[in-house]
């Protein structure tokens, strides 16, 4: 355990604090060009991407996973990504990432990080390699490293049976500052494991 004097609050100027500061997570989501339906009800990838726009929100806001704003953007242009450049996202979720299956880097994808992926597609070895990550800007590793964490927490709880009525099994993190401590506590009893 970290005694109290070695935990840093996130920079005034952060995405984080600034989340928190406005009291709304901003998450793109990315559809399909055919896709009419609501966002909120769909239990496809689509439905998948919302849920960790959610889980990132109870994380958060200490358990509230209500203050989040869907921005919807197609599939077929880059606007999704021009968005959380310019800051009118916070996240972006429900994109595919397409890489070599050496991952050399793209310059196409400069600017943004990736969190570690929560869907893979279904091609074979000798194709690309495409998954769905979650997409944060480049110039806050802090905030990319929380929400790569709420990924991770979701897979953990999977790999450890900890589902939704069980999240207070999850472990507290203090790297992003004592008011986040149970943040992956409060994702996993907004979503549970990666299953559920």
């Amino acid at each position: 355990d970290l005694d109290k004097d070695s935990i840093v609050e996130p920079a005034a100027d952060s995405t984080l604090s600034k989340i928190r500061t406005n009291q709304t997570l901003n998450c793109g989501v990315v559809v399909p060009h055919d896709f009419g339906g609501n966002i909120t009800g769909c239990d496809k990838l689509v439905g998948m991407g919302v849920d960790f726009c959610r889980a990132m929100t109870a994380a958060i806001f200490v358990g509230d996973f209500e203050d989040v704003k869907f921005i919807t953007f197609p599939e077929s242009d880059n606007s999704s990504f021009v968005a959380l450049a310019n800051g009118s996202v916070d996240v972006l979720v429900g994109g595919t990432v397409e890489r070599k299956y050496d991952f050399t880097s793209s310059p196409i994808l400069g600017g943004f990080h990736f969190s570690t992926p929560y869907y893979y597609g279904s091609e074979s070895a000798n194709d690309d390699v495409s998954f769905y990550s979650i997409a944060t800007r480049e110039d806050d590793v802090v905030f990319a490293s929380f929400v790569n964490c709420i990924v991770l927490a979701i897979t953990h709880a999977e790999e450890n049976g900890i589902l939704r009525e069980k999240s207070g099994d999850m472990p507290p993190v203090s790297v992003f500052g004592s008011d986040l401590k149970w943040a992956l506590r409060d994702a996993i009893a907004y979503s549970g494991s990666y299953d559920e």
